[in-house]
C-alpha cells in the first residue's frame, strides 16, 4: 500500500484489511474515531505508537499529554506543524512499517 492507496481507502466505512496497526490508529483518527485510534496505541509499547499518541493528544488540545508523549517517542513537540502536516508524516512513517507487526 502507498500513501494514495491509503487517502483512497478513507473513501470506505472500514479500515482495509492487513493494515498495520499504526495505520489502523491513523485510519480511524482521520475518519474522526479518536476513542478507537486511542485504543489501539495505547496497547502499543513502541515509539511510533507513542508518536501517534502524542498527535492524537495533540488533536484535543491536551498539549501537556502531548508533549508527554513526544518524550516517550524521542520526538519533539512539533509546534511548527500543522495537524495535517503531523498526520501526513506520522502516515508516512507508518507505511514504511506496512507488513511488519510489533
Amino acid at each position: 500500500m502507498n500513501y494514495d492507496d491509503f487517502i483512497e481507502s478513507l473513501s470506505s466505512d472500514k479500515p482495509p484489511a492487513g493494515l498495520n496497526p499504526w495505520l489502523t490508529a491513523l485510519w480511524h483518527a482521520r475518519k474522526g474515531d479518536w476513542d478507537r485510534a486511542h485504543r489501539i496505541v495505547q496497547e502499543l509499547p513502541d515509539r511510533k505508537a507513542a508518536r501517534i499518541h502524542a498527535y492524537l493528544h495533540r488533536v484535543e488540545g491536551d498539549h501537556w499529554n502531548s508533549r508527554y508523549w513526544h518524550e516517550r517517542a524521542g520526538t519533539r513537540f512539533p509546534e511548527h506543524l500543522s495537524l495535517e502536516e503531523e498526520w501526513e508524516q506520522l502516515v508516512h512513517l507508518a507505511l514504511e512499517s506496512q507488513g511488519h507487526v510489533v
